[in-house]
């Protein structure tokens, strides 16, 4: 008489799946929208922050003039344009064009340090300081969350350039590249009320 045969284990076969995805069925994708939830309600708060204020003063700016309009339109300039090497940088990644994606990233990489100089001169024609006064601190605060934003992603952007161009050149990277044009693509929508805000809030005259 034979003994029984005892099943044997079925074993599912994972070697033959990706270990990278693009847009939402990866992971890092979630997190990276998650994150611009998060920070997207800190600068909700901060932006209805200053309408509060703005809604309980006699005049606005309080004590100061507002802020020079030229450094702020050009930054606004720079930053839409810097849009269009940053959606080729991502079409490129999500189709594995190496060339053409260094290309890209090297001009986003242009186009962000050229706002962070114009940066410098915005900081010092916003004709107030962090501690002048709530509206200075308003002003300051906003401005710099923003910056924060923007460093963030341009330190991410060198770190992928330098990749691309000397490796290693894995697969995730592109991915890792078209999840940081989304994130660029944050900063620059952020930018525009903000800028509304900062720059024509003030030129609307007395409120209250």
């Amino acid at each position: 008489m034979t003994e029984p045969t005892q099943p044997q284990e079925s074993v599912l076969e994972v070697g033959h799946l990706p270990t990278f995805a693009f847009g939402h069925r990866s992971l890092m994708w979630w997190g990276m929208i998650g994150m611009m939830v998060i920070e997207g309600m800190v600068l909700a708060l901060l932006v209805a922050s200053y309408f509060y204020l703005y809604g309980q003063a006699t005049h606005w700016p309080l004590s100061e003039p507002p802020p020079d309009l030229l450094w702020g339109s050009v930054n606004t300039a720079i930053l839409l344009a810097s849009v269009w090497p940053n959606q080729v940088a991502k079409h490129a990644a999500e189709h594995y064009e190496l060339v053409r994606m260094r290309r890209a990233l090297l001009w986003s990489l242009a186009f962000a340090f050229a706002f962070l100089v114009v940066r410098i001169y915005e900081f010092r024609t916003l004709n107030c300081h962090w501690d002048t006064d709530a509206y200075g601190s308003a002003v300051w605060t906003l401005l710099g969350l923003h910056t924060a934003h923007l460093i963030t992603d341009v330190l991410d952007t060198v770190v992928l350039t330098a990749l691309m161009h000397v490796g290693p050149l894995e697969g995730k990277r592109f991915a890792d590249v078209s999840e940081n044009s989304l994130f660029w693509n944050f900063v620059v929508l952020t930018w525009l009320p903000i800028y509304g805000v900062l720059y024509w809030m003030p030129r609307l005259g007395a409120s209250g």
